[in-house]
């Protein structure tokens, strides 16, 4: 047998999200979350038949899908070159 070491020394796993737990911190439906799991547009784990999310993989998942503010004065129209 084995000893594995205990208490501060050991790793702890992430708290994985469920569909439903995603897709309410999205703001989506969950009918969407699957829907992203399915095109495989989002991270996500199979642990067995269910499908879960790292909250850590999410936020990376998100900041690369985040799209920069133009630079300018809001409500000043875009100059285009003539």
């Amino acid at each position: 047998m084995v000893d594995r070491p205990r208490g501060s020394g050991a790793q702890k796993l992430p708290a994985l999200l469920d569909v439903g737990e995603l897709a309410a911190a999205l703001h989506v439906s969950v009918r969407h979350v699957r829907r992203l799991v399915a095109e495989r547009r989002v991270p996500f784990i199979k642990v067995g038949h269910f499908v879960r999310f790292d909250p850590g993989e999410i936020e990376e998942w998100l900041s690369a899908a985040r799209i920069p503010v133009r630079s300018g004065t809001p409500g000043s129209p875009v100059s285009r070159p003539a």
